[in-house]
């Protein structure tokens, strides 16, 4: 039985349907796939299967078709919940409680939703890695600028989920250099499977755990009331110092748009072998990880409120010395499971960013860039993979950094070179020779507008601020 391919950058090729029940196992199609594609077949087959009894039981086929291609969406909204993002939520709430972040958290998200329905649809439909595709549409220079962009955000970012997974096994007496080689031995330990499903199924196992902070903002015994309200009616801008406002707002926003997430969705959709037909698919995965990570940012908030109630200043806390400022108000139980949150949220995060990375220098060298490959055959994408955590893990072990300075410059850096790499998914999903019929609408194209220009203004707002900062007084 004949099926269509997808010729690829690298010279192999992959089926672009799922093939028939009655279509051989992979196993026989050993001598006309590479590794990387009978894997991939392997999990295209599943998905057949599963819409075929969609077909016959709606509901359980349904599920079991959600249940296969689920992933990347959760991924990498959970993966932007990192230890900067989540330690930028904390001094959100110990400095200024509940009220107007709320509702910009979830502003932020629903940002963030756009971008990444984008980028599934781009990846879905083109096969590609979003590098690879910037390379052919723009040329060298854009594809060499935008790939130095996110290599540079990705390993100021990596550096910071170190900092955050020292930080969580620091409160329970774990030794630095020990939090650290832990954290190294888990991103080396999820990519040795040498399959995308298995990588992607232990990463998620460990993301779900971001939700560490819903049971610590409950032991903070938040007022409901107070949360309701900030969400309905949007409190303004709170007092203090306008400068220190303008760098949390440009944290929380770089806590959820950012250019490692398009690199690392498009990347992870191609290498799950995702279809057309899967689109509404990914956009449902989307979908539930934007509302997870908003949950958990919320709760963040909610957990450390406390610290603004009481009147603490939170001004000069550095990672850990949340948790531990928080145990009088939500016990050594809450505190302890805001830092093993920190640490959760450090650890998928370094997965995530530094496989980003990967994927964006094997599409740029031509090598090898797919986990469903073993080590031997693509050792330049684990090399890269491992050697930028290892680096950056290295850095954190320098002394007396100035660690929640560090960690909210970064998101405020991510917030700064986001709109290059948004300008150019926009146009990518634009070109009609890239994307057929599955082209922005005049929707879409409404909304990647205003987020672009939310961050240009964010970006030039922070630039004035920091040449002019007496322009702030209006604040």
């Amino acid at each position: 039985m004949n099926h269509p391919w997808t010729k690829l950058s690298n010279g192999s090729a992959r089926p672009t349907t799922a093939p028939a029940a009655d279509s051989p196992h992979a196993s026989d199609l050993a001598g006309l796939l590479t590794h990387e594609d009978a894997d991939r077949a392997r999990d295209r087959w599943k998905v057949g299967r599963a819409r075929r009894e969609e077909g016959r039981s709606k509901g359980f086929g349904r599920f079991l078709v959600l249940w296969l291609l689920v992933g990347p969406g959760v991924l990498v909204f959970l993966g932007e919940n990192d230890a900067p993002s989540m330690l930028s939520y904390s001094a959100t709430g110990a400095r200024f409680g509940v009220g107007f972040f709320i509702p910009f958290v979830v502003l932020t998200f629903l940002m963030g939703l756009v971008v990444q329905e984008m980028t599934v649809r781009l990846g879905a439909v083109t096969h590609r890695g979003h590098a690879e595709l910037i390379f052919d549409r723009f040329g060298k220079f854009w594809g060499f600028f935008s790939l130095g962009d996110l290599v540079l955000g990705n390993f100021l970012t990596l550096v910071t989920e170190f900092i955050g997974i020292r930080a969580g096994l620091g409160f329970f007496g774990v030794r630095p250099s020990v939090a650290v080689g832990v954290g190294l031995l888990v991103v080396f330990a999820a990519i040795t499977t040498g399959r995308y499903w298995t990588w992607e199924r232990i990463t998620l196992g460990l993301a779900i755990f971001n939700g560490l902070f819903v049971p610590a903002a409950l032991l903070a015994r938040p007022d409901w009331h107070q949360v309701g309200h900030a969400l309905l009616t949007w409190t303004p801008l709170p007092h203090g110092n306008s400068f220190d406002i303008l760098v949390l707002l440009l944290a929380d926003i770089g806590a959820t748009v950012t250019p490692w997430m398009i690199f690392f969705q498009q990347s992870a959709v191609v290498d799950k072998g995702m279809q057309p037909r899967d689109i509404s698919a990914g956009r449902v995965d989307t979908l539930l990880g934007a509302v997870l990570a908003t949950i958990f940012a919320i709760a963040t908030i909610l957990a450390t409120a406390p610290l603004f109630h009481h009147g603490i200043d939170a001004s000069q806390f550095q990672a850990a010395q949340f948790a531990q400022a928080l145990r009088p108000w939500i016990g050594r139980a809450g505190a302890a499971l805001f830092a093993l949150g920190i640490f959760e949220a450090g650890i998928v995060a370094a997965i995530a960013i530094s496989t980003s990375s990967a994927y964006a220098f094997g599409e740029v060298l031509g090598t090898g860039h797919s986990l469903n490959q073993p080590m031997r055959d693509a050792w330049p994408f684990y090399s890269i993979l491992l050697g930028s955590a290892v680096a950056a893990a290295a850095l954190v072990l320098i002394p007396h950094a100035p660690l929640e300075f560090i960690v909210l410059i970064v998101n405020v850096v991510a917030v700064l070179a986001m709109p290059p790499a948004l300008a150019f998914l926009v146009m990518l999903v634009n070109d009609r020779d890239v994307m057929g019929d599955a082209v922005n609408g005049a929707w879409a194209n409404v909304a990647a507008v205003v987020v672009t220009v939310l961050l240009i203004v964010a970006g030039l707002g922070f630039g004035v601020a920091t040449v002019f900062p007496h322009w702030l007084s209006w604040l």
